[in-house]
Order: C-alpha cells, then sequence, then structure tokens
C-alpha cells in the first residue's frame, strides 16, 4: 500500500468545495482545507504507485478549481 499527502493549490475562494469534493473519491482517505502556500492538503492510499497516479492524474486533477497539485508520498525510513 503506498499512501501519500496530494497539497493543492486552489482558485481564490474554491477551497472549501475542493475539500469537499475530493473528499468524495475512493482512494481518498482524508481531505482538508488549510492556509498557507496550498489551500487544501489530502491524504489518499492505493495498492501501488501506478495506481496512486491515475488516482491524482484522473481524478484529483479533474476537480474544477484546482490549479496546481503536488504529491509527496510517504516513505518509512
Amino acid at each position: 500500500m503506498v499512501h501519500a499527502y496530494i497539497l493543492i493549490q486552489t482558485e481564490v475562494g474554491k477551497a472549501a468545495s475542493v475539500a469537499a469534493e475530493i473528499s468524495g473519491i475512493p482512494g481518498v482517505t482524508s481531505s482538508e482545507d488549510v492556509t498557507g502556500p496550498y489551500d487544501v492538503i489530502v491524504r489518499a492510499a492505493a495498492d501501488n504507485v501506478d495506481e496512486l497516479g491515475q488516482l491524482v492524474v484522473a481524478k484529483v486533477q479533474n476537480v474544477e478549481g484546482i490549479t496546481r497539485t503536488l504529491t509527496c508520498p510517504v516513505v518509512h525510513l
């Protein structure tokens, strides 16, 4: 299982609606609107890196109001 944080920038005033819509996507374990350089932080899980990429590109990035994403896979050192 691969876990990742997805840091999202949104259009002005869209953070709450983006976070709410993303929370309903399968594979998303949490979605929070935050302050700072990013507007929404998502925690996601997938069976492998390819599925994680498909989740981000095919589902998360298609949510209206998103301008940029940064995916940070979790590593266990």
